[in-house]
């Protein structure tokens, strides 16, 4: 199956939480909700960041979302709702090229039902 490029039509968004049982329920709510059709969970990973002066470490579980770029903002504003976090990591990096299937499958998943 040829790759197609699709250039700021699909994105990858992640966050990160502090706990598996965090990330594991943001993950299934998202795709439960249609905004994402794929979310992967990762980790523990380590994360080392600044926050309110201070250098932090802390164990982290990283989320991977898959979605057409149009339900960004609306996966955004679900994630903000949900997090516990203050001010939730919420990143989207663009899905440049994939196979026609896996792209056509992301956007019919991610349709309102």
């Amino acid at each position: 199956m040829p790759a197609q490029s699709r250039a700021a039509q699909y994105l990858q968004v992640q966050t990160t939480t502090d706990s598996r049982a965090e990330a594991v329920e943001l993950a299934h709510a998202a795709v439960e909700a249609r905004l994402a059709a794929c979310a992967q969970v990762a980790g523990p990973m380590a994360s080392t960041y600044w926050w309110e002066d201070g250098i932090e470490r802390a164990e982290e579980w990283l989320i991977m979302l898959k979605l057409p770029a149009d339900r960004f903002d609306d996966l955004a504003e679900f994630l903000t709702e949900r997090h516990s976090y203050d001010e939730p990591e919420i990143i989207a990096t663009p899905i440049v090229a994939g196979t026609s299937g896996y792209l056509e499958w992301l956007k019919d998943e991610t349709r309102p039902q």
